[in-house]
């Protein structure tokens, strides 16, 4: 899943809190193998999140406990625009944790 946020002026802070925290619950609850979070030079922000299989993607959202709420509308508020740019199936993954240097 490929995501684009537009954060609104000043809210940044409140905005990557929220982001992560929720990530760290989707993770632990649902199945997701996580996410990154990428920001351009204007308040655009990309996340780029992963899932074993689509299914367990499809069937996600049920397992959140009930802070995700509060994440989720932190989210809703810091940004101007959210939304799904593209559903992506993984064909090979080489994203390394360090680089090899």
């Amino acid at each position: 899943m490929l995501y684009n946020f537009v954060v609104k002026p000043g809210q940044e802070d409140i905005f990557v809190d929220a982001w992560t925290n929720l990530t760290d619950l989707i993770y632990k609850h649902e199945g997701s193998l996580g996410s990154r979070l990428h920001k351009s030079e204007t308040q655009q922000y990309i996340a780029y999140a992963q899932w074993p299989r689509q299914f367990v993607f499809d069937k996600a959202g049920s397992n959140l406990p009930e802070e995700a709420d509060a994440y989720r509308d932190a989210m809703r508020t810091s940004c101007e625009k959210i939304e799904v740019l593209q559903k992506l199936e993984v064909v090979k993954d080489v994203l390394k944790q360090t680089p090899n240097v």
